[in-house]
């Protein structure tokens, strides 16, 4: 008999969740979309052109990505004010691919990750991928969702990195520059190395301290910073992301060669894509105005129904596509998002998927539709009346 690895797991069936969304058929009021490229948002007509360069034609490896399209990322940190040094920039065909090549890199099997709580329900999988534990880091609600950093002090002697989500998924918060500094301080103390996944940043809707940070800045830490097509131009399916190293400069140096050894090893990233980077993030700015615009919109949609309904709350989202609302909690998560499903036509995504700590809490996507938006608002707000 065939042995399976015990980094997926036996039981893969889907949870109650997932089947009602099996069964129900077309959903007429999806607030769970993520994928802005059905969600009716403007693109140019030429964004796609330079996916024809004929250079594409040519294979010519080079394990860190190629040079053009590098030092078109590292233009793009330049026009907010960042030096960014192209020789310090790897690309990779997806942020999930970017964080396998930074474990590989640091961690040997069983070693441990911290990783935000709540946040977006990949950490734990990717980790168990490359077998690999995690150590949670609590952001307190209370507290604008900051760190708990006595949470780093219980971690594992064999911990090697800590993760941050710059703002998170699904809390919108920004990590303050306070914790920033906080955070790079521990990792230099125990030796650990920092990864800021912001691959929201260029979506700002309340602000707030350190939605005009950016990690990449950071030279006292060894440091990994995050970004991608999929979030920055609203393509996902172009399968391209970076990742911009940073701390003392020998340290840089040791790191990109092993980072370039094990790049060498799957050669990953698509060269035509690769070729029209430079194109496609000077387009950048339409597709995100876009979607702020969207996402903004509709938060504000969001608060003014919210307001009518006692006890319902939509804390501040500093940046990002989600929003949290939370409602009286006269059912659990799972049991109310099944209602809604069932009942009323409405898909939202229960709290407990990202760990957010209280019931009655539902993760909604800034990015749909308006039309659908505000109908899906008023099914959800009337079905809990009647629950009430």
């Amino acid at each position: 008999m065939v042995s399976f690895s015990s980094r997926v797991p036996n039981r893969l069936e889907s949870n109650r969740l997932a089947s009602a969304r099996a069964v129900a058929g077309e959903i007429p009021y999806d607030l769970s979309i993520s994928n802005p490229t059905v969600c009716g948002l403007p693109y140019p007509d030429d964004l796609l052109s330079e996916l024809a360069n004929p250079d594409g034609l040519r294979y010519s490896p080079d394990p860190l990505g190629p040079v053009r399209a590098r030092r078109a990322v590292s233009d793009a940190y330049t026009q907010k004010r960042i030096h960014v040094d192209p020789d310090n920039v790897v690309l990779t065909a997806s942020t999930s691919e970017a964080y396998s090549l930074l474990f590989k890199l640091l961690c040997d099997p069983d070693d441990t990750i911290v990783t935000p709580t709540p946040s977006y329900p990949l950490f734990d999988q990717l980790c168990r991928l490359d077998g690999l534990r995690t150590h949670p880091l609590p952001l307190d609600p209370n507290d604008d969702w900051r760190p708990i950093f006595g949470a780093t002090d219980t971690a594992p002697e064999n911990t090697r990195a800590v993760i941050v989500v710059h703002p998170n998924n699904p809390t919108g918060s920004h990590i303050h520059p306070e914790d920033g500094a906080t955070l790079a301080k521990i990792c230099r103390d125990r030796g650990w190395a920092l990864v800021a996944d912001e691959v929201f940043l260029p979506f700002v809707l309340d602000g707030g301290p350190g939605s005009e940070t950016s990690f990449a800045s950071r030279n006292d830490v060894l440091t990994f910073t995050l970004g991608g097509l999929s979030k920055s131009i609203g393509l996902p399916q172009l399968k391209l992301s970076w990742m911009v190293v940073g701390g003392p400069g020998d340290l840089v140096t040791e790191t990109l060669d092993r980072l370039e050894y094990i790049a060498d090893a799957y050669l990953s990233v698509n060269t035509p894509v690769a070729l029209a980077v430079p194109h496609l993030l000077a387009a950048a700015t339409t597709i995100r105005s876009a979607i702020t615009d969207r996402c903004r919109t509709n938060l504000e949609t969001l608060r003014s129904m919210a307001a009518s309904l006692p006890a319902a709350c939509v804390p501040p989202v500093g940046g990002g596509w989600s929003a949290i609302l939370r409602l009286p909690a006269v059912l659990d998560d799972e049991e109310m998002a099944i209602r809604l499903l069932t009942e009323r036509g409405v898909a939202v995504q229960p709290g407990f998927l990202y760990d957010l700590p209280t019931e009655g809490v539902m993760v909604l996507s800034l990015l749909t539709p308006e039309p659908v938006w505000r109908a899906g608002l008023e099914e959800i707000f009337d079905a809990v009346r009647g629950w009430i």
